[in-house]
């Protein structure tokens, strides 16, 4: 694994837990074997579906392994997946061989994405909470402001994130959240960041959680209009059942479909 190198020297919203990730093979090769059994990589890929309704340009960031991006191309889709980890977009490679697809790969961060000329996609998404691996609101912020600018007027985008209200089900959730109210008071702290236990080997891995409303702030402060929010669970179709009642303090997550409002 590549030795981490000073935060200096680290691309914008990487930290020591998130450089380890993204370096480490072991990650890449398993990763796909590590989400066997999880209901959301079903339902995220059935919302896609919904809102990317013809076959276009496609850009997935974070694509990790391609599992998003190989059953749009046999559909006959122009798929890109960015990705930060080399390990991961090499995986890319070798499952679009497999299923006899083309796949165009690039490696970069998610925050700097400059390389990518303006209105060149139909179709972008950002799932399995990518968007919360990046460290810092305000790099966040810039991330979703490229995919704003990268989308053609009235070009999609689907987002996954983590709710950080449903650790009210837990008592380890809810000291978590407890201290994480009284930093934001007390200390003037961002707050939402979740340091995840030791995870494959790798630890200081950090997941920021959203509340619904600052999803949407943040959607909408980047440009987008949003078309649905459709809140998940654990459950093994990862529908919440009764989503009427209290969705914010009971969704796992959400996914979210937004687009770039046409002028």
């Amino acid at each position: 694994m590549a030795s981490i190198p000073p935060a200096w020297q680290r691309p914008p919203g990487v930290n020591p837990g998130l450089w380890d990730y993204l370096h480490d093979p072991d990650i890449a090769r398993d990763y796909d074997a590590s989400l066997l059994g999880s209901s959301l990589c079903l339902v995220d890929l059935q919302f896609a579906e919904r809102f990317f309704d013809r076959p276009a340009r496609l850009v997935d960031l974070g694509c990790g392994t391609g599992r998003l991006l190989v059953p749009f191309a046999r559909r006959g889709y122009w798929v890109l997946g960015v990705d930060l980890s080399e390990e991961m977009l090499n995986q890319v490679a070798i499952k679009a061989k497999e299923a006899g697809v083309e796949v165009q790969r690039l490696k970069a961060n998610l925050v700097d994405l400059a390389g990518l000329a303006d209105q060149t996609f139909d179709y972008a998404s950002c799932l399995f909470s990518t968007l919360g691996m990046i460290v810092g609101g305000a790099q966040r912020q810039r991330m979703l402001e490229h995919v704003h600018r990268l989308l053609r007027p009235g070009g999609r985008f689907v987002l996954h994130a983590h709710n950080l209200w449903f650790n009210f089900w837990n008592s380890k959730g809810r000291k978590w959240q407890a201290k994480d109210l009284l930093g934001r008071v007390f200390s003037n702290k961002e707050g939402g960041d979740y340091i995840m236990p030791v995870h494959q080997g790798i630890a200081g891995l950090s997941l920021h959680l959203f509340t619904r409303r600052e999803l949407l702030r943040s959607l909408r402060g980047a440009g987008f209009r949003i078309l649905e929010v459709q809140p998940v669970s654990l459950r093994p179709d990862g529908r919440l059942r009764f989503p009427g009642l209290f969705p914010q303090l009971r969704s796992y997550g959400y996914l979210v479909a937004a687009e770039r409002v046409k002028h």
